[in-house]
């Protein structure tokens, strides 16, 4: 198995699925209903969290429902089409947009920051999960709370990801019929790598690459402490049970 993956390792912006316009469109529909997000907003009212930051917010689906809870909330996000599909949203207004990584965050005090699906695997090298870490730190206030979930390594879900090789057609309003389909996939861990074609109904054909890192408990602990954070709880998501290190810190 090779070394390195065939992707590069650190891309130089946004996978395409976030940041192409015509793919971004097409998110809320290809992610479905988001369920999964139901967990942090129980944990953020566990916490009393009045002020939110949501790191790699994407197209806003959590943000914009904790703005609809009261919260004061911040979205950031390096994907400029997805913020503009976030903030066109109902109840856009009422959330802080930053386009812009953590680094770009003020000192704003929160009483927590999340990081959702994905987010936090994204940060492929230890400079980019430690630097964003520390800048989420400084975003915090003192005793504010961390909240973000990582794939657990043991339960290779590479291996399904892989061996789902089908099409999948999605309606997507306002541009029709999508169909998805995996053209690549690569496995050299701790990274994995996959590419996904999109063809719309004008012939159009787009493709997105992703590369995700998967890092064990004693790595996430260990990365927290060095960065200004004392893991206070690592729990099961309710909805997948055994297969997501769900990670609260706090900041010290």
């Amino acid at each position: 198995m090779p070394q390195q993956p065939l992707f590069p390792a650190q891309p130089a912006a946004p996978d395409a699925i976030y940041a192409d316009p015509r793919l971004a469109a097409c998110y809320d529909t290809f992610d479905g209903e988001r369920d999964d997000l139901d967990h942090y907003r129980g944990t953020l009212a566990e916490l009393a969290a009045r002020s939110v930051i949501d790191v790699g917010c994407g197209t806003g689906s959590l943000v914009l429902r904790l703005a609809a809870d009261g919260l004061a909330v911040t979205g950031v996000d390096p994907a400029r089409a997805s913020l503009d599909i976030a903030r066109a949203k109902p109840g856009g207004d009422a959330v802080r947009w930053i386009h812009g990584t953590a680094a770009d965050l003020p000192a704003l005090g929160a009483d927590a920051a999340v990081m959702t699906g994905n987010v936090a695997q994204v940060f492929v090298t230890d400079e980019a999960w430690a630097g964003t870490l520390r800048a989420i730190r400084a975003a915090l206030r003192r005793g504010g709370a961390l909240v973000f979930e990582s794939r657990r390594p043991e339960r290779r879900a590479w291996e399904d990801w892989q061996a789902d090789t089908e099409d999948q057609v999605h309606e997507v309003p306002g541009l029709g019929r999508v169909v998805s389909r995996p053209t690549r996939f690569e496995v050299a861990l701790p990274l994995v790598s996959f590419s996904d074609e999109f063809t719309f109904e004008d012939g159009t054909t787009l493709t997105s690459t992703s590369t995700l890192r998967w890092r064990d408990e004693a790595e996430l602990r260990s990365t927290l402490t060095a960065t200004g954070f004392a893991v206070e709880e690592i729990r099961d998501a309710p909805d997948r049970p055994g297969r997501e290190f769900v990670v609260i810190a706090r900041a010290v």
